[in-house]
């Protein structure tokens, strides 16, 4: 570290905020800031929030960025004129699909448009053999014309995935330096270039994906380099992957879909973080936003890395090829949309009033009640200190709200009670969010209550306990800065990388050595990702495959080490398999299908002890306040409780509310809270009638 440089600056934008956590590293102060959102200038919000700290990047080590650009580009088909450019044939394989029927008992499934129409599809003479052998080299001829049609249609970026290329991608990187030479300026993509697997369907996805915004995420990425180096930056910067790792910001300008969930991860690699330092085997961590909800389980301080991400929904939208955190999300968070159908049903989300206007109570213009509005109306969001100084609450606004939007639509004119309305918005945005908690734990095998729910983000801390106790988890832990935390998160990334491959193999000692090879491969090519960042820097290496029985068509995501033996390699896919399923064969021939390799290099982070915040001094108990606890309780006066004021050891009974910069927590009357070592927060679910 240079004796100038001692900030390690993290900037997650959100749909409703923007949040900063920057730890120096001479004092070991984190320091928060928390801006609403500038969709028209984004980078006007990272500025706001270092001004209002008045952190210089002058004196950074380390810039790492979260953003939801790249998957609000994609979910709102908002991106560049792309073409698709395939082998002869085969243009419609990304309308085709697969012929299965995943979702069979919705008698009105569709699939969405494929992301490239028909008339900019493509086509061009060139065969590979399933071996990697040539059948039809392409000719600089077709180019020519290829790249005459692409400027007749307008197109500014180019995806090109040809079938077989995750055999030999020679075909590929030929037509796509062709057309680098002939079309300066438009973005050019190759399939293989983002995934060297046999799944044509999701390879050709994958590369449309990443063309739609490689345009818009390049000027981002420039914009913010720009910026950086205006502000006199000259440490490392990155942007947050959604594998668990960062990466440059040249790798991001190139492969743009690798930040398709660049936002939530750095949560979640705060929770790990979390997890290791407090010895919890078992977490869902939790992450409440002001669009979204999201949840994703750690299992010894690490993650199930998706193989495929569904944009749009699963088999609905368009599948992505590319390692991504198994993270499951739902339109639940503090901006989703209250409102009346017609049939006289209340519902909420996945509409967000995001950050213009926002919700009603922000007064900037909002007049649909929200999330946030209801917790503000329920007493559970002190509204003269939701962001210390910096947004204050109207609270008669939402009440009107609350009466014009749906308590009138409702036929609720006669009663006085809208507290009972704001609860029963809070009861439906939780049975949303309590099922993607079901979806990551029930669903797959596992036992909620041998799990602690790690909350966190604005909304999360408000939620957690109604929704540990609806789904049986009972332990909940609120990590400090929780309102910060995906920033707070990122600052724990290190840099990663991987690379993956086809490989189809029978599971058996044989196919050791030539799995080797393969993976020696993978190796190389996963480092040589690293970019300059990781230059100098120590790296180690991971490795998992992709097994299946012979005859199967889905497989399963397994940690490798080859110099344990086929045994050992196939009992722990056995062990996976009966767990996911319930059974397994201890007799099924079981065969390779992927190799995958991960490559990590450290990044500058901070230790979990040194961001420990010391308590402020002064009475944590600073007052109470009238809070709505339930349609059964009703009202009643509830010990207000300032978290930053909280020592180790400290414990308290509810009800209560605490306040923290960025959110407040609610604990209900049958449940506990101690503060422990890190400045976390232990709540203790006790039993409540039938419940937990």
């Amino acid at each position: 570290m240079h004796q100038n440089l001692h900030y390690l600056v993290a900037i997650d934008i959100g749909g409703t905020f923007t949040d900063m956590a920057a730890f120096d590293r001479r004092t070991g102060e984190v320091h928060a800031a928390k801006q609403l959102t500038d969709y028209a200038a984004f980078f006007d919000s990272i500025g706001r929030c270092l001004q209002d700290r008045n952190i210089s990047l002058k004196d950074a080590e380390s810039f790492k960025h979260g953003t939801t650009l790249v998957i609000n580009a994609l979910l709102e088909r908002q991106g560049a004129r792309t073409a698709l450019v395939s082998t002869r044939g085969f243009s419609d394989v990304v309308e085709i699909g697969r012929g299965n029927r995943p979702l069979q008992f919705e008698l009105e499934y569709n699939r969405k448009e494929p992301l490239i129409p028909r008339e900019l599809r493509l086509e061009i003479d060139e065969r590979m053999s399933g071996q990697g052998e040539v059948i039809t080299a392409p000719s600089e001829e077709s180019a020519d014309m290829l790249a005459a049609q692409l400027r007749a249609v307008g197109a500014e970026s180019v995806a090109i995935s040809f079938i077989n290329s995750y055999a030999n991608d020679a075909h590929e990187q030929q037509v796509a330096a062709w057309l680098r030479a002939r079309l300066p300026g438009v973005f050019v993509c190759t399939g293989s270039e983002l995934s060297r697997e046999w799944y044509e369907y999701e390879r050709s996805c994958t590369a449309c994906a990443n063309a739609f915004v490689g345009p818009q995420m390049g000027r981002y990425a420039k914009g913010l380099d720009s910026i950086l180096d205006q502000r006199g930056f000259t440490g490392k910067r990155f942007f947050m992957g959604s594998g668990a790792g960062a990466i440059s910001l040249a790798q991001a300008a190139r492969q743009p879909i690798r930040l398709v969930e660049s936002g939530p991860v750095g949560g979640l690699v705060g929770a790990a973080a979390y997890a290791r330092a407090l010895g919890i085997d078992n977490m869902v961590a939790f992450d409440v936003g002001g669009t979204t909800a999201k949840c994703a389980l750690v299992k010894e301080a690490a993650f199930e890395i998706n193989t495929t991400y569904w944009v749009g929904g699963y088999a609905r939208g368009t599948p992505i090829r590319s390692s991504i955190i198994d993270i499951v999300e739902v339109g639940a968070g503090g901006g989703s949309i209250a409102y009346v159908d017609s049939l006289g049903r209340l519902h909420v989300g996945p509409r967000s009033a995001g950050s213009n206007p926002g919700p009603v109570a922000y007064g900037r213009g909002g007049k649909e009640p929200t999330v946030t509005d209801a917790n503000v109306v329920l007493g559970r969001i002190n509204p003269e200190n939701f962001l210390g100084d910096g947004l204050h609450l109207d609270v008669q606004a939402v009440n009107d709200a609350l009466r014009s939007k749906l308590a009138e639509p409702l036929g609720l004119t006669d009663s006085p009670n809208l507290a009972a309305l704001a609860s029963g918005i809070l009861t439906i945005s939780s049975v949303l969010m309590a099922g993607a908690i079901r979806k990551v734990t029930v669903e797959r095998g596992e036992d909620p209550r041998d799990y602690v729910l790690f909350a966190y983000g604005g909304g999360g801390p408000l939620h957690a306990v109604e929704l540990a106790r609806e789904i049986g988890i009972p332990r909940v832990v609120i990590p400090p800065r929780a309102g910060i935390f995906a920033a707070l998160g990122m600052l724990f990334a290190d840099l990663e990388n991987d690379a993956s491959a086809t490989f189809l193999q029978p599971l058996e000692d044989a196919s050791m050595q030539s799995a080797q090879a393969a993976l020696d491969k993978l190796d190389a090519e996963a480092v040589a990702g690293l970019g300059e960042s990781a230059k100098g820097e120590p790296f180690t290496m991971t490795h998992s495959a992709e097994l299946r029985y012979r005859g199967q068509m889905h497989s399963l995501k397994v940690p490798l080490d080859l110099t344990s033996g086929a045994a050992a390699i196939r009992s722990s896919f056995e062990k996976l398999y009966a767990k996911r399923f319930g059974h397994a064969s201890s007799t099924g021939a079981v065969e390779f299908v992927a190799l995958g390799a991960t490559a990590t290099a450290a990044a500058p982070k901070p230790d979990l002890a040194a961001i420990t915040p010391a308590p402020s001094g002064g009475d944590p108990l600073t007052g109470s306040r009238r809070v709505y606890l339930s349609d059964k309780e009703g009202w009643a006066d509830v010990a207000v409780y300032q978290r930053s004021r909280m020592t180790d050891g400290f414990s308290a009974a509810g009800p209560a509310i605490v306040e923290d910069f960025g959110c407040s927590c609610f604990v209900d009357a049958a449940s506990s809270m101690r503060v422990g070592r890190y400045g976390e927060l232990w709540l203790e679910l006790h039993a409540q009638g039938d419940q937990l």
